[in-house]
């Protein structure tokens, strides 16, 4: 966990397109006289052009920067196509911040119908290194004119171990059940090593209930769940998978937030977290201001939780309550069946928030 001191330092990672414009809305609502805290912003330029210039150094040196203040707001980046360039900036990311998970929750959005009647929150505790990401690859010819693709991909135990710890951790503080799991009736020594460490968390949390699954059942009996809390496991792959599917149950990617969680080996708890929405660029609403910026504020809010003072857990609270609000009233963009600008959403999240802080102070001073 980040240390306590009297200003919290958040690294801010600035990004493309409307990335980049999202990220701004969620700084508007972290401003100090929105939450009554202040935070220090230190800012990395980490668009395309900046990536390319420095050959990724800058990403390198907000990673960092990141390690040091255990906090980071990442806004969404351009992953060029041409091989041989920069590349994505996460998995550089995920590596110098030591991330061993990437946790998302789907969960109800007011007004909007989920699919297959899912109610309860259900949350993907994803493998954030290795598998099949970063694997070698190659290609070799056969002697009859065939062609076959290799692929080395591996894990390992202390991740496995941690990654579990922590599925269950969050299952037992969350109320949530721990479902599913990986494919190790196949791959007993690779998908296996997970399924061992799972089960050994199990037996350090005999209070929290589990349900271990290969990954094709937890698809398949994702659809009819629906009044369960739910945490799921997930190797890197599978976990990838799972993430854009259950945020889609709820009716939208842009209605959560997405961290990137690094751990201190020894003890296995939270040292570095980096808060980003789970979406992508969206190159098509680049300048139009009709965005939804509710998965950018919601990672604010997230982070909040993290540095460890009342005042910010207050103002995390307070921003969660405030988007979904707003969002059960009808202040929605077009994606979610409303006429609001990111700008007009973003305005009244603010009004709300700083309404609910000099409402409870008041009642807190009575």
């Amino acid at each position: 966990m980040p240390t306590q001191q009297s200003v919290p330092a958040v690294v801010v990672m600035h990004g493309d397109e409307t990335g980049e414009e999202l990220l701004a809305a969620a700084l508007r609502v972290l401003q100090p006289e929105v939450i009554r805290q202040s935070l220090q912003f230190v800012d990395y330029d980490l668009s395309l052009k900046s990536r390319q210039a420095s050959q990724n150094q800058v990403v390198r040196q907000a990673a960092e920067a990141a390690c040091k203040t255990g906090l980071a707001l990442k806004a969404a980046t351009i992953t060029p196509e041409i091989a041989g360039d920069v590349g994505s900036p996460n998995a550089i990311l995920r590596e110098e911040l030591g991330a061993a998970v990437i946790l998302r929750t789907g969960r109800r959005i007011p007004k909007i119908l989920p699919i297959g009647g899912v109610y309860a929150p259900i949350t993907i505790v994803r493998m954030a290194v290795d598998d099949a990401y970063g694997a070698k690859e190659w290609r070799e010819p056969t002697e009859t004119g065939d062609e076959i693709a290799w692929r080395t991909a591996k894990i390992s135990r202390s991740i496995c171990r941690t990654v579990a710890e922590f599925t269950f951790a969050h299952a037992k503080r969350t109320g949530a059940k721990v479902f599913g799991g990986p494919k190790f009736t196949v791959s007993a020594t690779y998908e296996g090593m997970f399924k061992e460490e799972l089960d050994a968390a199990a037996q350090r949390y005999p209070e929290v209930a589990y349900q271990p699954l290969l990954i094709d059942a937890t698809f398949a009996l994702l659809l009819q769940n629906s009044g369960e809390a739910l945490v799921i496991p997930a190797l890197n792959r599978d976990g990838d998978l799972l993430s854009d599917m259950v945020l889609q149950m709820y009716g939208s990617i842009a209605g959560s937030e997405s961290l990137v969680l690094g751990f201190d080996p020894t003890t296995l708890q939270v040292k570095t977290v980096m808060a980003e929405a789970p979406h992508g660029t969206a190159p098509a609403l680049f300048g139009k201001d009709i965005a939804n910026p509710m998965a950018m504020i919601l990672a604010g809010a997230a982070l909040l939780t993290y540095v460890g003072t009342p005042a910010c857990d207050r103002a995390s609270r307070s921003i969660y309550e405030s988007v979904f609000e707003a969002i059960y009233e009808g202040t929605a963009t077009p994606d979610l069946g409303g006429q609001m600008s990111t700008t007009d959403f973003t305005d009244e999240v603010i009004r709300k928030v700083k309404t609910k802080l000099e409402v409870w102070s008041t009642l807190e001073a009575g």
